[in-house]
This record gives C-alpha cells, sequence and structure tokens, in this order.
C-alpha cells in the first residue's frame, strides 16, 4: 500500500465555521467518494486543520488522487450549506510547510500579498517576497 502523502490530496476553499466541524468532515468524506466527482474510497478526512478552511483528504488508492486532481471543478453543495463552495485540490507534499501550501493557494486565487488591502504582512516577509521577484 502506498504511503499516507501519495494517497492524499489538500482541500482549500472547505466553508469553516459554517457547519460542525464533524459534518463538514462527513460532506467532504461523501464529495470525494463519488464517482460523478472522480473519487474513490476515502480511509480519512483530517478536518479541521491547522490551516482555517482546509482539510487533507486521504484515500484508500493512491491512483484515486490523480483522478480527483484531473477533474476540472470540484464544488461542495448540501442543503444545509448556504451555497456552493469551489474547492481547490492540490497534491499534498509534506516537504512544504503549511504556510507555504496556504500562499501557494492563494496565489492561484489571483491574491498578491504585495496588493493586499489592509496588509498585515509582517514588513520581512513583504520585503523578502518583494527582493525575490527583483532579477
Amino acid at each position: 500500500q502506498a504511503g499516507r502523502g501519495t494517497r492524499t490530496v489538500v482541500i482549500a476553499g472547505v466553508p469553516a465555521g459554517l457547519l460542525q466541524d464533524e459534518l463538514l468532515a462527513d460532506l467532504l468524506t461523501i464529495h470525494f467518494q463519488m464517482s460523478r466527482n472522480n473519487g474513490g474510497d476515502v480511509q480519512r478526512v483530517t478536518y479541521p486543520t491547522q490551516d482555517w478552511g482546509t482539510a487533507y483528504v486521504t484515500f484508500e488508492d493512491a491512483g484515486v488522487v490523480e483522478r480527483v486532481l484531473k477533474k476540472d471543478q470540484h464544488i461542495l453543495q448540501d442543503k444545509r450549506l448556504p451555497r456552493p463552495f469551489p474547492l481547490t485540490v492540490t497534491p499534498y507534499c509534506h516537504n512544504v510547510s503549511s504556510s507555504l501550501l496556504s500562499l501557494s493557494l492563494l496565489s492561484l486565487e489571483g491574491w498578491v500579498p504585495s496588493r493586499a488591502k489592509n496588509n498585515l504582512w509582517p514588513r520581512s516577509v513583504s520585503e523578502a517576497m518583494r527582493a525575490r521577484s527583483q532579477p
């Protein structure tokens, strides 16, 4: 059986705080078990995590990860949620810190720290990022 990392995906965009954590974990399990979502047998859903709105889904079979990642769009829907929520699904990598992962996901969504209104980033982080982007 493949290691946990090769059978796990990171889910961003989980509507944290709208329902009980256990219920959201159940909804994620159901979503990622459905064939229409390219899913398969879920071994475990880790939610909540230290990162707000993020969950980890571990499948029984590593092949499911490839299928889930190939799906164009994952939308979490349930009558108990106020609206459908788009989910961002990325491969799990235990070598990447959660803060870098969160930054990457925000960047994919078009968020740029240097252009953020009411920027709360520490000055050293912003300066380091600017220095890296300049030749």
